[in-house]
């Protein structure tokens, strides 16, 4: 067995530009050995607090402390039913402070935490907190964003970003406001060695598409990726509270079921069969497949025709005696689906993270300009050290290459920091690209 190689993860929030209070929250709780992360897994958990400023900080502190914890004390029950349990018992701590308090009143927080384990990741969600995974070139939203533009838009059938800003912002479910809450649990989705997990508050999403945030989490080492997200989000005028948690698969213990994709595939595929087509059906049409197949080799004159034919018969009767069976043991009434059941897995829309040429040229800009109004404004930084990158970036050749673009963001990260130690200091410049 593999040594135990520790879940590699970065994350960072911040208050943003126009807002006075961070609402955000996050945590995480990686499994420290091995035993841990076969029993419970690694736990991430991010939230964006509603209500008035100190009122939705205290929702948000409440669903990162509580998921977890809650999470880890049910995960003996099943990993799925444990996480849809903590969020629900979440939501009646945070309803039951808003209900016993007058100036909590309507308190509430988004929440969605990834769960990494053996068998590959789990997602419980409420709210417009996203989860993304990023895979070969692609960046696959792993949640449903529970707003009247993502709802309105799956009873007409087409894209959310069809419907422009028509009410973006509206959450039509959060944990805290009502006394239940229904929770979205999803997984396992296949984990991969090197798949990269992000989870965010719509602060970062709202700025920034989520093209750009998988083509700079796929450049750039992970704390400079949540560093540079979160000020791209910024100087594209920081209108929410900021979140970003990266989360990276290793090639540990984490991957052992990717590691037998042959017969992992193949299982897989059973079950997909045996949920499409009930093993009564599948016996009789063996048996008549095989049964078949003797009546050839009796046509033919080949030996072992008679012995096919009593197997066949055998398949076919199995299949009959099993109907019967299912028909006394069905149901009056429909039974809810266990949490831990298989299930189809959704990826709510995908997004191509390879360095177009737009994206190049508008990184550039935005360097470009940074560093031009940072002149204007002689806002301080170490002007040699910033030319040397620059440098860096013209060396690395053609700009659509992995290794240019890296180079581009760790310039445009440098001149970003900078300005950002200065932006109370020099309010006068405020780009918004």
């Amino acid at each position: 067995m593999p040594a135990f190689e520790p879940v590699r993860y970065a994350a960072l929030t911040d208050v943003g530009v126009k807002r006075s209070h961070n609402q955000d929250a996050c945590a995480a709780q990686p499994a420290v050995d091995a035993s841990a992360y076969e029993a419970n897994g690694h736990v991430f958990v991010v939230a964006d607090g509603m209500g008035g400023h100190a009122v939705g900080e205290k929702a948000s502190a409440k669903a990162v402390r509580d998921i977890p914890f809650l999470y880890l004390k049910h995960a003996k029950n099943g990993i799925g039913t444990a996480l849809r349990q903590a969020f629900v018992e979440t939501n009646a701590g945070i309803h039951a402070i808003g209900e016993e308090n007058h100036e909590f009143r309507g308190m509430g927080t988004t929440g969605t935490a990834l769960v990494l384990r053996p068998e590959g990741a789990w997602v419980g969600h409420v709210g417009d907190s996203r989860c993304y995974r990023i895979r070969d070139g692609q960046a696959e939203q792993l949640t449903f964003d529970h707003s009247w533009v993502w709802e309105i838009a799956k009873r007409q059938g087409i894209d959310p970003d069809e419907l422009g800003d028509f009410k973006k912002n509206v959450i039509i479910r959060s944990l805290g406001p009502d006394a239940e809450v229904e929770v979205d649990v999803e997984g396992p989705h296949p984990v991969r060695p090197g798949d990269t997990f992000l989870l965010c508050s719509d602060g970062l999403t709202g700025p920034v598409h989520p093209q750009e945030i998988g083509a700079v989490v796929s450049a750039v080492p992970l704390d400079e990726a949540a560093r540079l997200l979160v000020h791209m989000a910024n100087l594209r005028g920081g209108p929410d509270n900021i979140t970003v948690m990266i989360v990276r698969v290793p090639g540990g213990p984490a991957n052992k079921a990717a590691k037998k994709a042959g017969p992992g595939a193949f299982r897989r595929a059973l079950r997909a069969w045996s949920r499409a087509v009930p093993w009564p059906f599948t016996a009789l049409g063996a048996g008549s497949v095989v049964a078949l197949l003797s009546l050839s080799l009796r046509v033919a004159e080949v030996p072992g025709a008679v012995p096919l034919f009593l197997v066949a018969a055998l398949i076919i009767l199995a299949g009959l005696v099993g109907l019967v069976i299912d028909v006394k043991s069905e149901p009056e009434g429909a039974t809810a689906p266990r949490d831990d059941a298989d299930r189809p897995l959704n990826v709510y829309k995908k997004h191509d993270c390879a360095i177009t040429e737009t994206i190049a040229e508008r990184f550039a800009k935005i360097e470009t300009e940074l560093a031009a109004g940072m002149k204007a404004h002689d806002i301080p930084t170490d002007w040699k050290a910033y030319d040397k990158l620059a440098a860096a970036v013209e060396k690395a050749g053609d700009p659509l290459t992995a290794r240019a673009f890296r180079a581009r963001c760790e310039a445009l990260l440098f001149l970003a920091e900078a300005f950002h130690k200065s932006r109370h200091k020099a309010e006068a410049f405020r780009p918004n690209w």
